[in-house]
């Protein structure tokens, strides 16, 4: 048993035409084919014309990714904790 990993084009017509190098000649074979679309670069420089959206459904851009940023900091800065405080946390909870 060979295996065997070539690319190939499926044309127009739907006809995938195959060349195999092998040392078998005048023999019945077993093929398995599996079909794994390449990415085609055309077709990834639409997709990212594309829009995207948030969770929202609302487009994203940079403007409205910075400003998610920027909000972020800024929560973290009113809530966050730093390490030290959650450490003492810890240590008063295991004292109860």
């Amino acid at each position: 048993m060979e295996t065997k990993k070539l690319l190939a084009h499926i044309g127009t017509d739907g006809i995938l035409k195959i060349q195999t190098p092998t040392n078998f000649k005048d023999k019945s074979v077993e093929i398995l084919v599996v079909l794994q679309p390449l990415d085609n670069p055309e077709d990834s420089a639409s997709e990212a014309s594309l829009p995207k959206y948030n969770a929202w459904g609302k487009p994203t851009t940079q403007k409205s990714i910075q400003a998610a940023i920027i909000k972020m900091q800024q929560l973290q800065q009113g809530v966050g904790l730093d390490k030290n405080s959650i450490r003492e946390m810890i240590d008063e909870g295991r004292r109860f």
